[in-house]
């Protein structure tokens, strides 16, 4: 039996399998500094410290503050503001303040992302092979009520249900993300669903590790990309590319057992 024929589920990750960001996020911190008047911070600097900043607030309230019932807009003020003083920028606080909302603002509409133009084809595809589709991110609520939306990937005609960190308070590479997403499926047996992401640390293995199907895809061509295949896993470039595979492999399925049949025929 072919793995499309067995499945009642794929969940899918969100940046860098269905969307990305435009540009380097750095970018658009010196923009909002730039839009309120102040002169451009320096973009290398900027970006590095706020990869520093997000993992820093990340670690100290994991989920986006889920467990501590951090407003997700106050997260993002903390994360924001250390961005700035980590690449040695210190204004006041009615400019910091300034500079927070354009950024806030920015990332929660669909300006600064892209949509792969594979992402709306693949999920409603899937819903119309009877599949149930399932968004699994560590992202926060405005993915799954601004952003997705905006991007033209709906409940209800791209995905059925969501599993966010934000939300759930469980965050990726943890398994119970998955688990929490099976339960939201209708408690499908993990053999029964096939998870498609971008990173074998957060996606492909605590996936597999449920005992769900798992696949990468590598849009960018990481480097990283030939030791994930050494690892044994499914590597593939695009969406498109996994429909061509899903569907060969069910053809190839069919076929093997149709000539089977004949040979016991005959």
């Amino acid at each position: 039996m072919s793995l499309l024929s067995n499945l009642q589920c794929i969940t899918i990750d969100v940046t860098g399998t269905l969307i990305a960001y435009k540009g380097e996020l750095g970018d658009y911190y010196c923009m909002a500094a730039k839009s309120v008047g102040l002169p451009s911070p320096d973009y290398k600097r900027m970006h590095e410290s706020f990869k520093a900043a997000y993992t820093a607030t990340a670690k100290q309230y994991p989920c986006f503050g889920h467990a501590t019932k951090m407003a997700n807009i106050d997260w993002w003020r903390l994360c924001v503001h250390d961005s700035f003083i980590r690449a040695g920028y210190k204004y006041d606080d009615e400019t910091l303040e300034k500079v927070f909302w354009r950024i806030y603002s920015s990332f929660g509409s669909s300006a600064p992302y892209s949509l792969f133009p594979d992402s709306q084809p693949f999920l409603r595809w899937a819903r119309k092979k009877g599949l149930k589709v399932g968004i699994v991110s560590n992202e926060s609520y405005r993915y799954q009520d601004v952003i997705l939306p905006a991007m033209g990937l709906n409940q209800g005609s791209e995905w059925d249900f969501s599993v966010f960190s934000g939300i759930v308070g469980v965050e990726k590479p943890d398994p119970r993300i998955y688990e929490i997403a099976l339960e939201k499926a209708g408690n499908i047996a993990p053999e029964k669903a096939l998870h498609i992401g971008d990173s074998i640390r957060k996606d492909y293995i605590p996936s597999q590790s449920t005992g769900m199907h798992a696949m990468l895809l590598d849009r960018f061509k990481t480097p990283d990309a030939e030791s994930w295949r050494q690892t044994g896993a499914l590597v593939l470039p695009d969406l498109v590319a996994a429909h061509k595979w899903l569907i060969k492999e069910e053809t190839d399925a069919a076929t093997g057992e149709a000539q089977s049949l004949q040979k016991d025929i005959s």
